[in-house]
């Protein structure tokens, strides 16, 4: 990863899973940066790389770009616009940059309480997790004044590998759902055809190394590869996060009319697995949901096997 010939101040607030691995990555691209945590002890080891830990986001005001990586749409607007948020003060940043994935209407106030300070922001979203930001490999989508993405993206480059600047205002949460729903139809896809391929007598690492050679293989389908094999479901992404995301992808597609009839069945097998009681594990559960629809029950097969990520 090279250096950020960096003019900017940085500002990073919410370190969890995601945002400390992309807040890392650039301290190590040699940014000045200051951090925020709700828990301040899941901040204070990116000190080691020179990191400022703050104890409230008015702290951060006096820098010029800020990052967040909060978990809905309520956190971003306290970070901003709250009690000790970075618009609580008389001094404005000049960028903000949301990587979260909230809703078009919480990022579009949070948007308006920032324009009327002359301050912009960029909607940027993100696909992957932290094992995929460690590797370098995170793709980011960006929205926003077109000005605001040309100095914001050297820094964006150096968090991922891919990053896609499609126009004004919210149309990078628009994307970010399109992309969710559709993570949520391979995965079942891929749950389907494994299950199949098992019941008739195909190991499944035999299958999955095949798909991942072939010109169906994919990033993803790749970095899937160990969990489905080996039946880890410790949480990159949870049901629970992916049915809200069909549900926003759905309920999309009924404003724009456009049927989504695949999407409309993997949400509702989505939906059984959380009924079933698989709320805070991985996503890729569906594996283990599709195989007792089958009459299977499926075993970890035991394998040391590649995520393709490195």
């Amino acid at each position: 990863m090279g250096q950020i010939n960096g003019r900017h101040k940085i500002a990073w607030i919410g370190t969890g899973r995601m945002g400390y691995a992309m807040a890392k990555r650039l301290l190590e691209a040699g940014c000045d940066m200051a951090v925020y945590n709700r828990t301040r002890a899941k901040a204070e080891p990116l000190a080691e790389l020179g990191a400022t830990i703050v104890d409230r986001p008015a702290e951060l005001a006096t820098r010029d770009i800020i990052f967040t990586m909060v978990s809905g749409p309520a956190d971003l607007k306290q970070v901003i616009c709250g009690e000790d948020g970075v618009l609580s003060t008389s001094v404005t940043p000049q960028l903000l940059v949301d990587c979260s994935s909230v809703s078009e209407e919480g990022s579009n106030e949070v948007r308006s309480a920032l324009a009327e300070r002359d301050a912009a922001m960029l909607s940027s979203p993100v696909s992957g997790n932290a094992k995929v930001v460690a590797a370098g490999r995170l793709t980011l989508v960006t929205s926003g004044p077109a000005a605001a993405f040309d100095i914001a993206r050297p820094y964006l480059e150096a968090i991922g590998e891919g990053v896609t600047y499609v126009g004004e205002g919210e149309l990078a949460r628009m994307v970010k759902i399109c992309h969710n729903v559709l993570l949520g139809v391979v995965t079942q896809s891929l749950a389907e055809i494994a299950v199949l391929a098992e019941k008739g007598g195909v190991p499944r690492h035999a299958l999955l190394e095949f798909i991942n050679d072939s010109v169906m293989g994919s990033v993803f389908t790749r970095y899937k590869t160990p969990a489905f094999v080996n039946l880890d479901w410790a949480p990159t992404f949870t049901p629970m996060l992916l049915r809200k995301d069909m549900d926003l992808g759905l309920a999309a597609g009924e404003r724009l009319g456009v049927p989504m009839p695949v999407a409309k069945t993997t949400r509702d097998r989505v939906q059984q697995s959380i009924d079933a009681g698989h709320t805070d594990c991985d996503f890729g559960i569906l594996l283990e949901e599709q195989a007792k629809a089958s009459g299977m029950d499926l075993q970890s097969e035991n394998m040391d096997v590649s995520d393709g990520l490195h």
